[in-house]
């Protein structure tokens, strides 16, 4: 039953880990990055889909994206979703690619993203938090029915708050990475 339960804590702790992942991956660092583009939408005959489903995206260099839809007609719905982006990215077509340029990172923009980067990891935090809590809710509940005893419940508890705080370094970890990436020129 606590090995259930804790084996369930865990995949959702992993779960939280990779979200973090994601939305770090999103934020930009100096290099460009495939992934910058994962956000936009693009009206493809009518409906919204993400860009990568109506176009081909590389890295031409470290500071250029390339993206080479391949329906011909949709290269001007393409550059005008990458434009009204909040990325402030400002694209240009060459024949039938679109390159999208990345302007170098000011220092003033580094610490607002290294604030956000920051943000996004107490939110992962929040989320490990949480999935404690729940944890330790369902321990008492089995404690109270009599299904586990006290000792029991106690044990279960440290082996989660151990648990908590192995995926909580792990979060730290990836911030201190994402935030020299930021600072780095």
């Amino acid at each position: 039953m606590i090995d259930e339960i804790m084996s369930d804590a865990e995949s959702r702790m992993k779960k939280s880990i990779e979200s973090f992942k994601k939305e770090l991956a999103k934020i930009r660092t100096g290099r460009a990055h495939t992934s910058l583009l994962d956000t936009i939408t693009v009206n493809y005959y009518g409906n919204d889909v993400p860009l990568s489903q109506t176009a081909n995206i590389a890295v031409s260099d470290a500071r250029t994206l390339s993206v080479t839809p391949w329906e011909k007609n949709m290269i001007q719905a393409i550059e005008k979703a990458i434009m009204m982006s909040d990325l402030g990215l400002n694209p240009a077509t060459s024949g039938n690619v679109i390159r999208v340029p990345l302007p170098p990172l000011t220092e003033e923009r580094r610490r607002d993203l290294t604030k956000v980067v920051r943000a996004e990891g107490e939110s992962a935090k929040v989320a490990i938090r949480n999935i404690r809590r729940d944890v330790l809710g369902d321990f008492k509940e089995l404690q109270k029915e009599k299904e586990i005893t006290e000792d029991d419940e106690r044990k279960a508890a440290d082996r989660v708050q151990k648990l908590t705080d192995q995926y909580v370094a792990k979060v730290d970890d990836l911030l201190k990475v994402k935030e020299q990436e930021l600072m780095e020129i």
